[in-house]
């Protein structure tokens, strides 16, 4: 399994798989073999059929966790292995229709107040005043911060693109003031209490080597919705939603949106069309305009 395991992160590597990917990818493969409590590349299709219909079924896994470990396991199968097979076009889970959870202006400025951890905070409120994932908001470094420009480099994110996204003035002065706080060299969110070379006892110069934890972003999140009084079923990337939807709003075109974002496609991105109350009051406007000749 160590040779299988080491050949697939090789193929994972060579075809210009994330880590993140490589992992998800591996730990798929890894469950199949520990379900059946042998090798994978002794596993059949119609064990790996079975073992769909058990983690659907039984184990009632998410469609995002199923995709992935069919992604992952038809990877191992055509790629280390070399092998054809049918299975994984007949198992993937239908697309689930959900729109995404939406936060008001007023209810994301309420859930910033209550985030208690400064670095925490002015991180949260990054994501949201520039779109970012929660991935790509504790990963920003010195040196992605375009000041001049008023624009952020965001590197690496999904899919392994890089982009630019706009820096509102009031997000870089607080930046600025979450970096004084520690003056680390690399990290604009380093993580706590975690110092490296060149750590003082005053606190006056911290370079950790690795950014906060998603983790930990997250909960203190989840702390602040919750003393907020929000009773959404709000996340991290419900701000990255909120943002869209809030830009939206403000009559920014949704090319635009689609850009800062950095979506393929325009199509994942018109999905806030239909989540601006804007937009639905002027439908009803229209409905209205339209029904009213009518006998």
């Amino acid at each position: 399994m160590k040779a299988l395991r080491r050949r697939m992160v090789e193929d994972l590597q060579l075809a210009g798989m994330s880590e993140a990917t490589q992992r998800e990818y591996v730990r798929a493969v890894r469950q199949l073999a520990e379900h059946y409590m042998k090798s994978p590349e002794l596993i059949g299709e119609e064990e790996i059929r079975q073992y769909f219909l058990y983690v659907k079924n039984v184990k009632k896994w998410a469609r995002p966790t199923c995709t992935t470990s069919i992604c992952g396991i038809k990877f191992f199968w055509e790629r280390t292995l070399k092998r054809d097979w049918t299975t994984v076009g007949l198992v993937r889970p239908a697309r689930e229709k959900k729109v995404p959870v939406i936060l008001t202006r007023e209810e994301v400025i309420a859930i910033l107040q209550n985030v208690r951890s400064f670095r925490y905070r002015v991180c949260l409120h990054t994501i949201y005043a520039c779109g970012l994932r929660l991935g790509e908001g504790v990963r920003l470094q010195v040196g992605d911060i375009d000041s001049a420009r008023g624009m952020i480099h965001v590197r690496n994110g999904k899919g392994g693109k890089d982009r630019y996204v706009p820096l509102p003035a009031a997000t870089l002065h607080r930046l600025r003031e979450v970096w004084k706080t520690h003056r680390n060299q690399n990290w604009i969110f380093p993580m706590a209490g975690k110092p490296g070379r060149g750590y003082q006892s005053e606190g006056l110069l911290r370079t950790a080597l690795e950014p906060s934890s998603k983790s930990v972003v997250q909960a203190a999140f989840r702390k602040a919705l919750q003393a907020a009084g929000i009773r959404k079923k709000a996340h991290v990337h419900t701000l990255r939603h909120s943002y869209a939807t809030h830009l939206l709003e403000a009559g920014v075109n949704l090319r635009q949106i689609q850009v800062n974002l950095g979506h393929n496609s325009a199509q994942t991105t018109s999905i806030y069309a239909h989540l601006t109350d804007i937009g639905k009051e002027k439908a009803r406007q229209t409905l209205d305009q339209i029904m009213n000749d009518l006998p």
